[in-house]
């Protein structure tokens, strides 16, 4: 409506002005020369304020225009001092500007909201020109999951992190896939997804990064006590009746009708055999009995339970063997009133399990150390240390360490660490491995706050 109010008023103008060329026309045509003295001026006049108007119109579009380009929608078009054609005009200006203004707002809003919605989230976000590898956005989670606090192109990380580069460069569009990495010494499992999206005729890759260590940690530790609880039923079956067997052929071999008869001598050699067959069933069965107590542990009596009394236990029950093979035990706790919700039986005995580990890791050091500690982590969990200054654990063995069945000592079970993540995984916590090669290892236990 106000642009053809702007319309009208030029039509008008031009009409006025062809009238008045052809009034003037007519009279030089016909030679009524006095009459041109008034329509000579008024074309001249007429003809100026057209060009005046044009230019004024033509002025105020250039500074709209302008002010759309620089986004500068707060700008005002003053309507009650404007002439009267451009009024309409400033109006016009006007409005879009406030229609551009509120777009603007709501945008920015929608903006703000999901920068707040992506800091909030554990998942870290990384996008980057596909084409350039400018980084374009970059969360807190991804800095604090990655320990990277700036990145401009993603070609930046193949110097700091050359494996996990190549995982990012090469991983397709809608793929996904599970990286190890390792974080102030710890091992840990990042689910990586990526996509593509296009802005601004720039194609851009995101890149999700999820830390899934703890949701795998408890999905394979159910898939081993279902496989265990099928081995052990399987073995104890099995094995139970070899060894009954055996019992009642050695009997058999004992009864008078035998040990007086001709074959004595050669009945000693199939007792001696017999013996040996049911030594090492009652072996397999008292070894298969012990993995069966992986699968016992199904209900917690929860308790607060003060750490300083749980290290003063803990010295106790090991200062006469740490005094023995002369190794230093240091309890480190800076708040003496530090409590944790947990079953006190049950992580005695992971603390327990892992000082025993770590005796065994100092044995060959000249000044053998093993140290509890205990501090609060900013994300409120409760992490209970048990460090030592052994050799430290090969990398390649790490992923391997809480395996059922897995140990690196000769004499070993395998079922110390196993049994330790499982009690941790029924407290709704964790347990990590920090480790330096040759300077020593480092398990942390994770209570939820």
């Amino acid at each position: 409506m106000i642009f053809k109010r702007y319309e009208w008023r030029l039509l008008l103008r031009v009409l006025i002005l062809f009238i008045t060329l052809t009034a003037t026309s007519i009279l030089a045509v016909q030679g009524i020369y006095p009459y041109l003295v008034i329509t000579c001026p008024m074309l001249v006049y007429e003809l100026i304020e057209m060009i005046r108007f044009q230019k004024k119109a033509q002025d105020e579009v250039t500074q709209f225009v302008e002010s759309i380009h620089y986004r500068d929608f707060s700008r005002h078009f003053d309507v009650r001092k404007a002439p009267t054609e451009l009024k309409p005009l400033r109006k016009g200006f006007n409005e879009i500007n406030s229609t551009f203004k509120l777009i603007s707002r709501e945008r920015e809003t929608q903006y703000h909201y999901l920068q707040k919605i992506l800091e909030l989230v554990d998942t870290g976000i990384l996008s980057y020109d596909n084409e350039t590898g400018e980084t374009g956005w970059i969360n807190e989670a991804f800095k604090k999951i990655m320990g990277i606090p700036y990145l401009k192109t993603i070609h930046s990380l193949e110097k700091r992190e050359p494996e996990l580069y190549k995982d990012i460069i090469t991983l397709k569009p809608g793929d996904s896939k599970v990286i190890t990495i390792t974080r102030e010494q710890q091992r840990v499992k990042i689910l990586v997804s990526a996509s593509l999206l296009r802005s601004d005729e720039r194609i851009y890759k995101l890149v999700a990064f999820q830390n899934v260590s703890e949701a795998l940690d408890e999905t394979e530790s159910k898939a081993w006590q279902k496989l265990l609880s099928v081995m052990t039923h399987e073995i104890m079956n099995s094995v139970a009746p070899i060894s009954s067997l055996a019992d009642t052929l050695k009997n058999r071999l004992q009864s008078p009708e035998f040990t007086n008869s001709a074959m004595g001598g050669q009945l000693e050699d199939l007792e001696l055999g017999i013996d040996t067959i049911k030594r090492r069933s009652e072996g397999l069965l008292k070894f298969t009995e012990s993995y069966r107590n992986l699968n016992k542990i199904t209900k917690l009596d929860l308790k607060k339970i003060l750490v300083r009394d749980l290290f003063e236990n803990l010295n106790s029950l090991m200062q006469p063997t740490m005094e023995k093979k002369h190794i230093e035990l240091e309890i480190v706790l800076r708040d003496p009133a530090l409590a944790i919700e947990a079953d006190l039986n049950l992580i005695e005995q992971v603390l327990i399990n892992l000082v025993v580990n770590a005796i065994e890791a100092v044995k060959d050091r000249d000044d053998p150390r093993i140290s509890l500690s205990a501090d609060v982590l900013p994300n409120n969990r409760t992490v209970v240390r048990v460090s030592d200054n052994g050799m430290g654990i090969p990398v390649e063995l790490l992923d391997k360490i809480f395996i059922p069945f897995f140990s690196t000592r000769k004499t070993g079970s395998g079922i110390g660490l196993s049994l330790c993540k499982q009690i941790m995984l029924l407290h709704k916590g964790n347990i990590q491995v920090q480790t330096a090669d040759g300077k020593g290892s480092a398990f942390l236990l994770q209570f939820v706050g």
